[in-house]
């Protein structure tokens, strides 16, 4: 009777013990599960996801890899921790899900692992892949059907404008010329019209005799003289100026579809931008991170395989130059000043073919140093000097205002 008790007891107790288990167990799951909505752990996510996914990646549409809309309902934390560090392993595993993608888009290759990602930015980046999720897709307008109508409808229209005044000023002028008719036959059939009036009102202008005159040559020296003036100081402070310049590189690799259509971070490629003087030309392994699964056979890329297989680097021209007494620090203008590229480079990502965008003259970056705002809320290095500038009532705080205007500054 006892035995049976006892038995009974046990089993009761290992039963709870078991329910107890499962609900721990379940609580750590779903506490690891949780993906964070604050603001911080989003914008963190953003600058992530575009540094390291975008390339290949967005969350609404298939880019190389599959659109990634509510793929923390799909999977969790745990999963999606260890298929972005190694996905060849997860794939080795035998997990079903990861199978299934690897056959999808076996076309694209293996994901490339992010071994150096750490945990809590994985967790970042699902935040805001989460919360990109919750958006409707964007969907982009074209009113002209991506064939450049709108614009040359835009054109068609200030010509037909241009067109309108040219008429109405000749009509003008055919107007002027009846009337100068009228009034001359109206004052020729008066009786009382002296030998001197008739001689004035039948007079014909002399266009010729004007040319002749010391006055229209004068004018017109002095003309000649002003604009050949301006166009050889214009030449004169030119030189050493490429603006507009675009050579021909060896792959005609085009800005607009990577980082316009395809919305490729600059930094993906040009990995030194926020950590150096130079922002780097992208080297050919960052290029075949992709191009070794598209377009791999194209004939524009054969001097990439070629310098992948040789390992000479592709001899890409350099657009932008500065002198070497200029100093210029990317970093310092992008991290720490915030600047975005387009500021210096201009709309780069509507650029097939990418040209000097501005000057780059001294005055230029000069006048950028006068008028451009220093980042110096938040920052407590400036704490100080903001109270001081403040104090002084001098507005805004601006590069000038901390040594921007200094020689010592670009020039050492």
């Amino acid at each position: 009777m006892h035995s049976k008790r006892f038995s009974g007891f046990l089993k009761k107790t290992f039963f709870t013990l078991s329910l107890l288990f499962l609900f721990l167990n379940t609580q750590v799951v779903n506490a690891g599960d949780d993906v964070p909505t604050d603001d911080a752990a989003i914008s963190a996510g953003d600058a992530l996801f575009k540094q390291n996914c975008s390339s290949c990646h967005a969350v609404h549409e298939v880019v190389v890899g599959p659109a990634l809309k509510d793929v923390t309902k799909r999977r969790n934390i745990a999963w999606l921790k260890d298929w972005v560090k190694n996905p060849a392993k997860v794939i080795a595993s035998g997990d079903a899900y990861a199978k299934k993608l690897a056959d999808e888009y076996k076309s694209a290759g293996v994901m490339s692992g992010f071994a150096s990602l750490k945990d809590e930015e994985i967790v970042h980046i699902m935040a805001y892949v989460k919360k990109e999720s919750s958006k409707p897709p964007v969907v982009v307008k074209k009113e002209d059907g991506g064939t450049g109508q709108g614009q040359k409808q835009d054109n068609g229209f200030v010509n037909l404008i241009l067109v309108g005044l040219g008429v109405v000023l000749v009509f003008i002028i055919i107007v002027l010329g009846l009337i100068l008719t009228i009034l001359k036959k109206y004052i020729l059939q008066k009786d009382d019209l002296t030998e001197s009036d008739k001689y004035i009102t039948n007079q014909k202008l002399d266009f010729s005799a004007v040319f002749k005159t010391v006055a229209f040559k004068l004018v017109l020296g002095v003309l000649f003289a002003g604009f050949m003036g301006k166009v050889t100081l214009d030449n004169l402070m030119s030189i050493g100026i490429q603006q507009g310049y675009a050579p021909t590189q060896p792959i005609p690799f085009s800005h607009k579809l990577h980082a316009g259509k395809h919305k490729i971070d600059c930094n993906y490629c040009h990995t030194g931008v926020r950590i150096g003087k130079q922002a780097n030309i992208p080297s050919s392994n960052i290029c075949m991170n992709c191009h070794s699964q598209i377009k791999k056979d194209s004939p524009k890329l054969a001097p990439l395989r070629e310098a992948i297989a040789t390992g000479k680097p592709i001899q890409w021209i350099r657009i932008h130059n500065l002198p070497d007494f200029a100093y210029f620090n990317h970093s310092q203008h992008v991290k720490v000043g915030g600047l975005e590229c387009q500021q210096c480079h201009g709309p780069v990502e509507k650029m097939d073919v990418v040209q000097q965008f501005a000057p780059l003259t001294m005055g230029w970056c000069v006048n950028c140093h006068r008028e451009t705002v220093v980042k110096a809320e938040g920052n407590t290095y400036y704490d100080k000097l903001l109270e001081a500038h403040k104090k002084g009532g001098k507005g805004a705080l601006k590069v000038e205002d901390i040594g921007g205007l200094e020689c010592s500054k670009c020039h050492y």
